[in-house]
């Protein structure tokens, strides 16, 4: 029998919700029947990604507006993760952040996502309903 498990979150646009939303992620980890490989391991990433993913989409889509929300959609099926994370902001090209290299630490632009992308085995940005959402995709078998 396929097991799925849909979470659909929606929080202020405000940082003060990053660690629930990471918590959530470790949470989630701990309780995948599926998965066979280190879930504490998993439960960190999935809450840095989280974090990362709410960071970018608070601060720089949502432009810190208070009146704005964040919406965040996790997808569990029997082979992978999928965490979806909703902004209206204007959006970038995401394909202007480099994947081969690690920007400078000092610096903070593209610094989320390359470390989205260094531990989730897919990532896309794209447009959706008026606004962005950032796909995350973690096998899980």
């Amino acid at each position: 029998m396929k097991n799925q498990i849909e979470i659909e979150i929606t929080v202020p646009n405000q940082t003060r919700y990053l660690s629930l939303i990471g918590k959530i992620g470790e949470n989630m980890a701990h309780e995948l029947g599926c998965f066979q490989g280190n879930r504490e391991t998993l439960g960190q990433h999935l809450n840095v990604v989280l974090t990362e993913a709410l960071v970018n989409a608070i601060k720089h889509a949502n432009a810190a507006d208070p009146d704005k929300e964040v919406h965040i959609r996790i997808s569990v099926s029997d082979k992978d993760l999928l965490i979806r994370v909703y902004d209206n902001g204007q959006g970038f090209d995401f394909n202007l952040v480099s994947r081969a290299t690690c920007p400078d630490p000092l610096n903070e632009q593209g610094r989320g996502i390359y470390i989205i992308r260094s531990l989730m085995d897919s990532v896309e940005y794209k447009k959706s309903n008026g606004g962005n959402v950032l796909e995350m995709k973690k096998r899980l078998g």
